[in-house]
């Protein structure tokens, strides 16, 4: 009886393993069908607002974050197999110095791109670390991009895609820059809120036998989520009017 117990544990975590990540595919689906909206009383408030919205707008941005599923995504790829918690700081940092850089420059000195591309970039972020993970760039090519250069490259395009959906609102320039600046505070307490409980999730499912093992299906369900929000937002190029 022991036995049977102890064999049927891991199989019911890879059953319930199974079903985190149809859910983690689903929120990417969802994620890519509305990655250009803005919630009508959310753009309502930005396009009505004028001077300084300190509050408001680290709330929106915090809102952007948690809700960005997108990011969360690569930035699950990205902690996956990193155990130290400096490392987990070290890889989170490079991350926000990038989006934080592209998303002020961007909206500041109004630099533009086809939001459906860079959203598609975003999505590729997500495959490319998904493929890293499953040790696939030595594989097939003998070497692995350098991880942390690479975490920073994409956190530009994150933060360029956070200034496109600005960028498709009427902002005042009254405030422009603290609003701006309090948007951007708002959206790294977004990550750090939305990544602490990942990491807890992440340090309770690797105290189990079944993570090693279930580590390859995970990341193989990680890439075609990136696939899913590439093709999303690829259509949305090719059909746009």
């Amino acid at each position: 009886m022991a036995r049977s117990t102890a064999h049927m544990a891991p199989q019911g975590l890879l059953r319930w393993a199974g079903w985190a990540i149809a859910l983690l595919i689903v929120i990417a689906l969802k994620s890519a069908a509305h990655a250009h909206g803005v919630g009508e009383d959310d753009r309502a408030f930005i396009e009505g607002a004028s001077g300084l919205a300190i509050g408001p707008y680290m709330y929106l941005g915090a809102k952007h974050m948690v809700t960005g599923y997108d990011h969360l995504l690569f930035l699950v790829g990205v902690i996956f197999f990193l155990y130290r918690l400096k490392d987990v700081g070290t890889y989170v940092t490079l991350f926000a110095i990038g989006h934080s850089t592209t998303l002020l420059l961007g909206v500041l000195f109004d630099i533009r791109a086809n939001a459906y591309i860079v959203d598609a970039i975003i999505g590729l972020s997500v495959v490319y670390k998904a493929f890293d993970n499953l040790d696939g760039f030595r594989t097939l090519f003998g070497r692995a991009p350098n991880p942390k250069a690479a975490v920073l490259i994409f956190g530009f395009f994150h933060g360029f895609g956070l200034a496109t959906k600005l960028q498709d609102l009427t902002l005042s320039q009254d405030g422009l820059l603290p609003n701006l600046i309090s948007f951007n505070v708002g959206v790294e307490l977004g990550q750090f809120t939305a990544l602490g409980a990942i990491l807890i999730a992440m340090n309770l499912w690797r105290t189990t036998s079944s993570f090693r093992r279930s580590a390859i299906t995970a990341n193989a369900a990680l890439m075609c989520a990136g696939f899913v929000l590439v093709g999303y937002q690829l259509t949305g190029y090719f059909t746009q009017a």
